[in-house]
């Protein structure tokens, strides 16, 4: 998943970036609130940390000109402003959740997560409950699966990792990103988990079907497409 960090204090910056990426996420940082919202209107993020005092262009201004445009990417906003008065101003103008400095990395994740846990509940109760490519069809409230008109028996993670993988055809998709998909928290980038699932699912949807659907970018990710 990729983050915007909106952050003036290159102290703050470094920590808040170096724990990101460490937990998985992608960050890009930008210092000046007239150049975080270009980057935020341009560039498609999962998410945005955003301090209030920033140079060009105060946050809350960023903040309400991206909920102008209609953008519904989540914001967590960071500020040393601490009255009730100062985190009601800041979510009544868009943002998700507020959060004083000092923080501790592992309150800002953990909100990060929320946030983010939220944002995809709310996308796939808006998505289609019918989804397909090629003669591959799932249909999530029935949670069936079949290629070619046949039943395919999933289990629960192959499910959950199917349905990801409809919802974003043509996608690559990293381990990182699968990880926290189905598995919903931090894990070893490291380990062999998904590529596991990922054989497990191939061999179910792929295997004696034509064509192939699951495809794998060596060290990049997965991608479902057709050939």
């Amino acid at each position: 998943m990729k983050l915007l960090l909106i952050e003036d204090d290159d102290t703050i910056a470094r920590y808040v970036c170096k724990g990101l990426q460490q937990s998985g996420y992608g960050v890009d940082r930008v210092g000046d609130g007239e150049e975080g919202l270009a980057l935020a209107i341009e560039a498609e993020y999962d998410l945005a940390i955003v301090d209030l005092m920033l140079p060009g262009r105060d946050g809350l201004s960023v903040i309400a000109e991206l909920r102008a445009r209609g953008s519904a990417m989540p914001v967590l906003v960071l500020s040393a402003r601490r009255s009730v008065e100062d985190r009601v101003r800041g979510l009544e103008t868009g943002g998700d959740d507020y959060l004083t400095k000092p923080f501790s990395f592992s309150e800002l994740l953990a909100r990060v997560q929320a946030l983010l846990r939220r944002s995809q509940a709310v996308a796939q109760s808006a998505s289609p409950a019918r989804l397909g490519l090629a003669d591959l069809e799932l249909d999530s409230q029935r949670k069936s699966v079949t290629r070619g008109g046949q039943k395919i028996h999933l289990q629960p993670r192959e499910f959950q990792l199917l349905e990801y993988l409809l919802r974003h055809p043509g996608r690559v998709v990293t381990k990182t990103m699968i990880l926290e998909q189905v598995w919903d928290y931090g894990f070893d980038p490291q380990t062999n988990v998904v590529d596991v699932l990922v054989c497990r699912l191939r061999s179910k949807i792929d295997k004696g079907f034509e064509p192939r659907l699951l495809h794998t970018l060596r060290g990049v990710g997965y991608v479902l497409k057709l050939d």
